[in-house]
């Protein structure tokens, strides 16, 4: 149920942000995942769980897509879109060791009170990520905005339905960008491997109550790789898939060896397809030009949750040597699907290397 309202409400949710509010969205998404833990708290059932995960999923793709469009609107309104890769690396791995206290504060709160007191607080933090999200600051509409000419004044759901497929043409129609969606996607799409290093430590010979541990690296090391990803975006096209491949190589050889050492080198792997990962997705939002900005980066959200599921496949069949190969075939790809970095010269793009 997750899975399915995350894939239907992702396309749909970022014409939402775009039409109305992007920072609105946001606000909205921590309540909703806030609600959604509230049920599982107070009703413990079923349809109380399955509830929460519906609330989850939409809160989910409200905040796909919406965070990178306010991001990068929000910079190129003073003109410091140069800065996204930056910005946008320094968010990711903010995110990636915020892990770190996390599992240590839900360690002691469920010692102290059990699964309700870990719930609450949960909610607590989901609306004060809300309360955050308000105080973001989001670029102005113009009249440019507007999907439809300024004379006509449009209804709020032909507005909508404009906005959606001015999104939806933009990223299936224009080359540039079509391309760099699908490289958005399926290198995306291989983060959900990262579900797996628990079970990657416990097959690899080290003891169940020492796994937290053992994998504790790996996140630092996405972390390291997303923070230099923002530093990285001059980066050619070339050098990027090439970072893929030995992040490929990398990975494929821990798999071989089945031995605890190789979480170390799942670690590496991850640190260098974070910092691919950065320096994709800023070429994204460097190539869209509309006003459907969360619309387009929600298309690629689409693609990533479909493409996921080759990843899962890649693991049931094969492991984490045959993720690695798929990883591989995605790293020789981006050398045809990333454009180049362009850049804006008083008010005009240009293409660079």
């Amino acid at each position: 149920m997750w899975s399915a309202v995350g894939i239907l409400a992702e396309v749909p949710t970022g014409a939402l942000a775009d039409r109305f509010s992007r920072r609105g969205a946001l606000v909205v998404a921590g309540m909703l995942q806030a609600a959604g833990y509230a049920l599982w708290v107070a009703f413990p059932s079923f349809p109380a769980f399955a509830a929460g995960f519906v609330l989850w999923g939409l809160a989910g793709s409200l905040v796909s897509g919406t965070f990178e469009a306010l991001l990068y609107d929000g910079l190129a309104t003073v003109d410091a879109e140069a800065l996204f890769a930056r910005v946008l690396g320094w968010v990711r791995a903010v995110g990636l060791i915020a892990q770190l206290p996390a599992a240590l504060a839900t360690t002691a709160l469920y010692a102290w009170g059990g699964f309700p007191l870990v719930g609450w607080v949960s909610v607590g933090c989901c609306l004060g990520t809300s309360v955050v999200a308000s105080r973001l600051p989001e670029a102005p509409r113009t009249a440019a905005d507007e999907p439809e000419p300024a004379t006509v004044k449009p209804s709020v759901t032909g507005s909508y339905v404009a906005t959606l497929r001015a999104g939806l043409v933009e990223a299936t129609a224009h080359p540039g960008v079509r391309a760099a969606v699908l490289a958005v996607a399926l290198l995306t799409s291989i983060d959900a491997v990262e579900e797996y290093f628990p079970l990657l430590a416990r097959d690899w010979g080290v003891p169940t109550g020492l796994v937290p541990v053992a994998v504790l690296g790996i996140p630092l090391a996405g972390a390291a790789g997303a923070f230099l990803g923002g530093s990285s975006g001059r980066l050619r096209t070339g050098a990027v898939a090439a970072l893929v491949a030995a992040a490929a190589v990398g990975l494929a050889a821990a798999g071989l060896s089945r031995q605890p050492l190789g979480l170390v080198a799942v670690a590496g792997s991850y640190g260098l397809y974070r910092l691919a990962l950065v320096v994709v997705d800023a070429r994204l939002q460097d190539r869209i030009d509309g006003a459907a900005r969360a619309t387009v980066t929600s298309v690629a959200g689409l693609g990533t949750d479909l493409a996921s599921f080759a990843v899962y496949a890649a693991w049931a069949a094969g492991g984490v040597v045959l993720v690695a190969a798929l990883l591989a075939v995605i790293g020789v790809s981006l050398r045809w699907l990333i454009p180049p970095r362009t850049r804006r010269i008083r008010g005009r793009k240009t293409s660079g290397s």
